[in-house]
């Protein structure tokens, strides 16, 4: 029996917030537009590029639950530095990682972070389907603009020589932050991430 083809629109997102309108201001900058719809507790979001109906819903919580992150992957690095560059005139803190190794892929990457520490990278992929014996790129490129960071990570994560609390110490990512208004979210847990828990936000120490 011949399957029918399925008119796809866009992908929803629906977000859980603790203020739907701090959420809005944060969306309003991250995405460069308004809401489509706003409602007491509720606000939507109608994206075009990349297609996406992202829906804020305000309900009280504890934890984020099983949600990692969330990102928009772009065609090269300059896209994800014009991305940095937007987000940082809109006034929010970005945390760069260029030349990570994340998902068994080499990435250069930008961070932003909601009001409810929910996580955006904007990410290109430099090379993929790296071999699940691949290194993880940590700290091997660094330029005087960049911030030198300490992290204390998993052994699944860029593990090192374990110590005796069996915490590995790691050199994390080549990383820069940016600094912006002081009402943006804090965004200093990015840290690397390896193949096994790719992208998992460590805490880190931002040494200046």
């Amino acid at each position: 029996m011949e399957s029918k083809t399925v008119n796809t629109l866009k992908a929803h997102l629906a977000l859980n917030v603790k203020d739907v309108e701090k959420s809005i201001e944060f969306y309003r900058l991250m995405l460069g537009l308004e809401p489509s719809k706003v409602r007491t507790g509720y606000a939507k979001f109608d994206v075009q590029t990349p297609p996406l109906n992202l829906t804020l819903n305000e309900n009280s919580f504890n934890e984020r639950g099983a949600l990692s992150h969330l990102g928009i992957q772009v065609g090269s690095t300059e896209d994800v530095l014009a991305m940095r560059e937007r987000w940082h005139a809109a006034g929010l803190r970005t945390f760069d990682e260029m030349g990570t190794s994340c998902c068994y892929a080499l990435q250069d990457k930008t961070w932003v972070a909601d009001p409810d520490g929910n996580e955006w990278e904007a990410f290109v992929v430099l090379e993929d389907n790296l071999p699940e014996t691949s290194p993880c790129e940590c700290g091997e490129k660094t330029t005087e603009a960049q911030t030198p960071i300490e992290a204390q990570a998993s052994a699944s994560c860029c593990a090192g020589d374990a110590t005796a609390a069996g915490v590995a110490q790691v050199s994390a990512p080549v990383a820069t932050e940016t600094s912006a208004a002081e009402t943006s979210p804090d965004i200093s847990q990015f840290a690397d991430c390896g193949p096994a828990d790719c992208c998992a936000p460590t805490a880190v120490k931002i040494t200046r």
